[in-house]
């Protein structure tokens, strides 16, 4: 089969071919249609999130077809259509995975990052890791679904935005636009922040009730904020930003150095600074539901499967608008 292997971290990847995988007894093995490009992938790339396999294949929002199955699987079958997320397995016996919290599990494991991923003609997935996918949605559109859209979600869920309170959405990428659909279908008040203008058009479109930079202030006190951007130096910009009580979340897997924060200005006044970890399956359902009975569309920007180079390459470039989705040919 063909797939994209991640190079020596200098942002490459290198078209590869590989043999066809084989599904374990657990397993289904997905012939991709879509995949999207997420920004994980780009840091897998340029290696800030260090690959834990030598020439591993990026690609966790995998679309496809059942066409194999291990004997142990019994919840889907041959001929399905599949979601192949990035969350890929957690060990079920820890006291986090026992809670609820499996994303939390310290023996997790990542589609795209310890197991290839979804650049490619073919993919493995556990079965029960596998999302079924809501009617209503073509192959492309539902990609970003799979991450962007999992991880905005939980993003949300940890900000802690109050009912019809005021939310901030520092960057306005593949994740921020679905999230923010979502918070506005909810009654929500967006107020996006970003450094491009296409964003900032986008965002207006979508309903925010403002659109600026994303080093400027908003025009009111924020009750809470997610920042997607994987820039460090905006975490004390959005603290400074929210009111009393406000909450930030911080949504990325890497984020670039935070400065060294004021307590008096940034954090006084019960204001609360978070993170966001992965996702649990849960999380997962629940975002697809959601999507579908809201009615949320990504923007998609389509890129042919042997165009993935060229498609990180506008994504670090910042030249995708909405989420960037590699399609198969034919």
């Amino acid at each position: 089969m063909r797939a994209w292997a991640v190079g020596d971290g200098d942002g490459r990847v290198l078209l590869v071919d590989r043999a066809d995988p084989e599904p374990a007894a657990d397993e289904v093995l997905v012939r991709v249609r879509a995949c999207g490009v997420c920004r994980t992938d780009l840091h897998l790339a340029l290696h800030e999130v260090p690959p834990r396999r030598p020439a591993v294949v990026p690609g966790h929002e995998a679309v496809g077809e059942v066409v194999g199955a291990g004997p142990g699987v019994h919840e889907v079958a041959v001929g399905d259509r599949v979601g192949v997320p990035w969350l890929r397995s957690t060990c079920g016996q820890c006291r986090w995975c026992r809670s609820g919290a499996e994303n939390l599990c310290p023996r997790s494991t990542y589609t795209g990052w310890d197991a290839d991923g979804g650049f490619a003609d073919l993919v493995t997935v556990p079965a029960a890791y596998a999302y079924r996918l809501p009617h209503g949605f073509d192959d492309v559109a539902v990609a970003p679904l799979l991450c962007a859209g999992i991880i905005g979600y939980r993003a949300l869920l940890r900000a802690a935005v109050p009912p019809g309170g005021r939310l901030g959405l520092y960057g306005f990428g593949a994740s921020a636009h679905l999230t923010a659909q979502i918070a506005l279908a909810q009654g929500v008040e967006v107020h996006v922040l970003t450094r491009d203008e296409s964003a900032r058009r986008l965002a207006l479109e979508l309903g925010a009730r403002s659109a600026g930079d994303a080093y400027g202030a908003p025009p009111a006190p924020l009750d809470s904020a997610i920042l997607f951007a994987p820039v460090g130096d905006l975490v004390p910009v959005a603290l400074q930003a929210l009111d009393r009580g406000g909450t930030l979340a911080v949504a990325g897997i890497h984020l670039s150095d935070v400065p060294r924060l004021d307590y008096q200005e940034h954090l006084f006044r019960e204001r609360t600074l978070t993170s966001v970890t992965s996702n649990t399956r849960a999380d997962g359902e629940q975002l697809l539901r959601l999507a579908a009975a809201l009615g949320v569309r990504p923007v998609t920007a389509r890129y042919p499967f042997g165009a993935a180079a060229r498609a990180l390459a506008d994504l670090d470039a910042g030249r995708v608008v909405g989420a960037a989705v590699l399609e198969m040919e034919g």
